[in-house]
């Protein structure tokens, strides 16, 4: 097992999101189908994250003082983020009500493993579902103008908040996966059940909202929903497979440049982050 020294602390931010009473599923008109799938996404969050912050917590007694201290900063982070994604959720199913089915399903699903499956089994899980996350940040901020342009501003910074800091926490949960034994054969198999598990909620997911919005016909909504995925997918694969090398540790990937510095404009007197601006960026 490889020893790392650990990262500087991390910063636990405390934002507050006022979102508009009228935010329409599609907060996106632009882009109607990047809003379908990030709304399905953030409707796993208050379930997958508790699962990932009680695996973390539950290992912290078991690490030394200084990865322990990261630990319960990722544990902080992770918390809001679920609390963030919950008041938006809210929004969303009391505008598609069929959503709850699914919803139920993923406290059933996410449960079911935090219950039953071993600490480095969760664990792995955790760590694996963050490079997941990693990669997703990473993605997004290739196509921000084409995902965020005409967005709802409140919404698109909630979104790109939660994607900055799953950059700046990175190695947190592969960090302490590590620690308490780091076998690749686990996170391999941690890797395929996260992905597989969130892929076979967040596509009904997506299909729900375009039902609602009467686009599951729409030739032109379907065409734009797979060249989205194909992209992702894309982006995806070569950072799964990266991450089980037994030589592989999350701080060789990349980290998106403007997300990184963007992150650091959060106000902790009034615990904003900038709204997100995309005029001054492409004019930048």
């Amino acid at each position: 097992m490889l020893h790392r020294m650990p990262g500087a602390p991390l910063t636990v931010r405390r934002p507050t999101f006022d979102y508009p009473d009228d935010l329409r599923v599609a907060w996106n008109p632009r882009n109607r189908e990047f809003a379908y799938a990030a709304n399905s996404v953030s409707l796993l969050m208050p379930y997958a994250e508790p699962y990932f912050v009680s695996s973390v917590r539950a290992a912290i007694p078991d690490l030394d003082d200084a990865l322990a201290a990261r630990a319960a900063d990722f544990v902080r982070q992770e918390s809001q983020h679920h609390r963030a994604h919950r008041r938006f959720n809210d929004l969303v199913v009391a505008q598609v009500p069929a959503l709850r089915r699914l919803e139920r399903g993923m406290k059933r699903a996410y449960g079911w493993l935090s219950r039953t499956r071993s600490l480095r089994f969760n664990l792995a899980f955790a760590a694996a579902s963050e490079t997941i996350a990693f990669t997703l940040a990473r993605w997004a901020e290739d196509h921000l103008s084409a995902f965020f342009r005409g967005a709802d501003e409140t919404a698109a910074t909630m979104f790109l908040w939660h994607l900055a800091e799953e950059v700046e926490h990175k190695t947190v949960a592969f960090d302490v996966f590590e620690a308490l034994g780091g076998s690749r054969l686990r996170y391999a198999l941690a890797m395929t059940t996260s992905f597989l598990l969130a892929t076979g909620f967040i596509v009904p997911s997506i299909v729900v909202m375009m039902a609602k919005d009467r686009r599951v016909l729409n030739p032109l909504a379907w065409f734009r929903l797979v060249r989205l995925a194909v992209s992702f997918v894309f982006e995806l694969l070569p950072n799964m497979a990266a991450s089980m090398l037994p030589s592989h540790h999350p701080s060789k990937f990349a980290d998106p440049t403007w997300l990184t510095t963007w992150l650091q404009t959060f106000d902790p007197d009034t615990g904003t982050m900038p709204d997100w601006g995309l005029g001054e960026l492409l004019a930048s």
